[in-house]
């Protein structure tokens, strides 16, 4: 077997008769999915929908078309808002799905058995710290008094606190604290993914003479390639969430980073510090069809959830 037809039976299995277990559709099936059904109703379809209402209609309940978005657009706060998130989510991705990739695929190749699950652990530490711990300990890092990487921050012209938290520097920041406290996670998932590649597969690329880097780039992406733009979606619309971390940074700085930093701190003034939780829902839409345009764009680009027939 070439590479080249490695490759093919690596991205199409079947067209190879190497046919998936199927199993059927039973009572059991619609038991198991009812909790997640029923939190998913409550928790989800509901709020969104109410949100979609009173994005429509005024603080009297009146209906008042797209007059809430044309508002809350032309507000001088909505653009920055948005561009801080894009810019943000650009490097987050592009730092996550390659460190994550290049580190998953290193692990495999190169970790014995028996010292992986060490690795993957020690991946999965920063993970277990929720959000706001997560931030405290990057304040800690940051902050060239205390920091015990002061060295290095004052080497690279940051003598002080407040030099660290220049808005310019938030995106790289706020990448960093993301990075830590979920690229871990999905090593393992990527780890768990490379593992279920059939080893007969990697076997015929190193026969005919693929070294690791081009067995990984011609047979492990591709066929971890739906792990991979599902971790992609899932960090988008975690990217698109951000609000605590941005929240406390501006509490840190005594008021020097804005906040209105990300679009939810936008909403979250416009609901809790004006009033308007019209405006607020309209953000909400705005970003939830930010990231439903994104989603829907990588899934049909990717075919996520396309099953190959015989």
């Amino acid at each position: 077997m070439t590479l080249l037809e490695t490759e093919r039976v690596a991205v199409s299995p079947v067209r190879h008769g190497i046919t998936p277990r199927r199993t059927g559709r039973g009572p059991a099936g619609y038991f198991f999915v009812a909790g997640y059904a029923v939190l998913l109703l409550a928790f989800g379809v509901f709020p969104t929908g109410y949100a979609f209402y009173l994005s429509l209609t005024n603080d009297r309940g009146q209906f008042t078309g797209v007059n809430q978005f044309v508002k809350v657009v032309q507000d001088y706060r909505f653009v920055p808002a948005f561009t801080h998130m894009l810019v943000y989510l650009a490097m987050w991705l592009v730092t996550l799905v390659v460190v994550v990739v290049v580190t998953a695929v290193i692990l495999r190749s190169r970790v014995r058995p028996g010292t992986s699950a060490l690795f993957r652990f020690l991946y999965y530490i920063p993970g277990a710290l929720a959000g706001v711990a997560s931030v405290l300990v990057w304040l800690f890092m940051l902050d060239p008094d205390v920091s015990p990487v002061s060295r290095l921050l004052t080497a690279m012209g940051f003598k002080t606190f407040a030099a660290v938290l220049a808005p310019g520097n938030l995106p790289l920041i706020l990448m960093l604290i993301a990075f830590w406290t979920g690229a871990g996670g999905w090593m393992v998932v990527m780890y768990g993914a490379l593992n279920n590649i059939p080893d007969e597969v990697l076997e015929a690329a190193r026969m005919d003479g693929a070294g690791p880097w081009r067995t990984a780039w011609h047979i492990q992406i591709p066929m971890i390639r739906q792990w991979i733009v599902y971790m992609t979606i899932m960090a988008f619309a975690t990217g698109t969430q951000l609000f605590v971390e941005p929240q406390l940074l501006q509490t840190a700085s005594l008021g020097r980073v804005s906040p209105t930093w990300s679009p939810n701190q936008l909403a979250y003034v416009y609901a809790f510090q004006q009033g308007d939780f019209n405006g607020a829902a309209a953000i909400s839409v705005v970003l939830l069809a930010v990231g439903l345009l994104a989603a829907g764009l990588l899934v049909a680009r990717s075919n996520l959830f396309k099953l190959d027939e015989k």
